[in-house]
C-alpha cells in the first residue's frame, strides 16, 4: 500500500552560486537538496496559487500511472513555501526544447511561445517521426507524449507549451542519440488559480465538470485553430486517430483506479485549504471518468 503520511517538506539553505535560471515566468532558482548534491530548482508559486502543491500532487499522479516525471517535493526557503523540481539533464545529456524539434523539422516559429497553433499533436508526432532514426524509436517516443497528454487530461494541466516538452539527447560517434525527457512543469492544473470562494461555488454547483471541459490547452488539434482544446477533448480526439499510442496509457489509469484522494491528502494541512483539495479531488475524478471514457 502507498504510504499515506504528508509529504516532506525540504528545507533549502541557500541558492546554488553556480547555476542560473532563465526560462519560464515565475521566480526560480538552482539549489542543492541538503541530502545530495544534485542540482534541484526551487519555483515560488505565483501569489495567491497553489502551483507548488499542484506540482507536487501532479508529479505524484505521474508517478501512480508509471509516467516518466521529473521528481518533485514541496521547499522552503527563507520561510516561503514553493517547490523543487530535481534536474533530469547532466553529463552528456542535454535537454533539446519542443519548438527546436519542432523547427528541425516543419517551418516553426519558435519564439512563439504561446498562442502557437503550429504546435499541434500531428506536427509533434510528424516531428518526432523525422529526428528519431528508427520507427521503433519514434514509436516509442510518440509512447511517451501520449502518456503526458494523458496525464495533463488527468490533472487538467493547461500548459504544455512548446518549452514545457522535449528530448534528452548527447552527441556520440553515431550522431545525436536521444529519448524524450521526463513530464515536467505541471504547476498549471489542479484549479491551482482558483480562490476558495469559486472552488466552493463549482462544488456546491457540481460545475466542476464544466471548469474541466471549457479549459483551453496549449497543444493544438489542428493549426488553424484559435485556440487549442481542452486537454480532455485533446485525448478524445488522439485516442480515434491515434489508438496504438492513446489505449496503452489510458487502460493503465482505469486498471489503477481512484488515486486522487490519498494523493491530495498527503498534502500538509498549512499547505492547502480545504476547499482546495476537494476541487482538485472532484476535478481529477470527473477528467479520469471522461478518460477512459475513450476506451469503449
Amino acid at each position: 500500500m502507498p504510504s499515506l503520511d504528508p509529504y516532506p517538506v525540504v528545507e533549502i539553505e541557500e541558492p546554488r552560486r553556480d547555476e542560473d535560471e532563465a526560462m519560464g515566468t515565475k521566480p526560480k532558482f538552482w539549489c542543492t537538496h541538503p541530502e545530495e548534491d544534485t542540482p534541484w530548482l526551487f519555483k515560488y508559486p505565483q501569489r495567491g496559487t497553489g502551483q507548488h502543491w499542484a506540482e507536487k500532487i501532479a508529479a505524484e499522479a505521474a508517478q501512480a500511472l508509471g509516467i516518466l516525471h521529473a521528481v518533485v517535493e514541496l521547499a522552503t526557503f527563507a520561510g516561503e513555501r514553493g517547490s523543487i523540481s530535481k534536474s533530469f539533464t547532466g553529463g552528456a545529456r542535454s535537454l533539446v526544447h519542443g519548438n527546436e524539434v519542432l523547427a528541425a523539422s516543419i517551418p516553426y516559429d519558435i519564439h512563439h511561445k504561446f498562442g502557437q497553433s503550429a504546435h499541434t499533436l500531428g506536427n509533434i508526432f510528424f516531428a518526432i517521426d523525422t529526428v528519431f532514426g528508427t520507427t521503433a524509436g519514434a514509436t516509442q517516443a510518440k509512447r511517451r507524449i501520449a502518456a503526458y497528454i494523458v496525464l495533463d487530461a488527468l490533472i487538467g494541466n493547461t500548459d504544455r507549451h512548446q518549452e514545457n516538452w522535449g528530448l534528452l539527447v548527447k552527441r556520440t560517434p553515431y550522431g545525436l542519440r536521444g529519448f524524450v525527457a521526463p513530464s515536467f512543469d505541471h504547476a498549471s492544473s489542479l484549479g491551482r488559480e482558483l480562490r476558495n470562494e469559486k472552488r466552493a461555488q463549482r462544488l456546491r454547483d457540481d460545475t466542476v465538470g464544466q471548469y474541466c471541459e471549457r479549459a483551453r490547452g496549449a497543444v493544438y488539434w489542428m493549426d488553424a485553430g484559435r485556440y487549442g482544446p481542452s486537454p480532455l477533448d485533446l485525448v478524445r480526439a488522439a485516442s480515434i486517430e491515434f489508438p496504438d499510442l492513446f489505449r496503452p496509457p489510458i487502460s493503465k489509469l482505469a486498471a489503477v483506479g481512484d488515486f486522487s484522494a490519498d494523493l491530495v491528502r498527503r498534502v500538509p494541512v498549512a499547505w492547502m485549504s480545504g476547499e482546495a483539495r476537494e476541487f482538485a479531488v472532484a476535478l481529477m475524478r470527473y477528467n479520469a471518468a471522461e478518460i477512459v471514457k475513450c476506451l469503449n
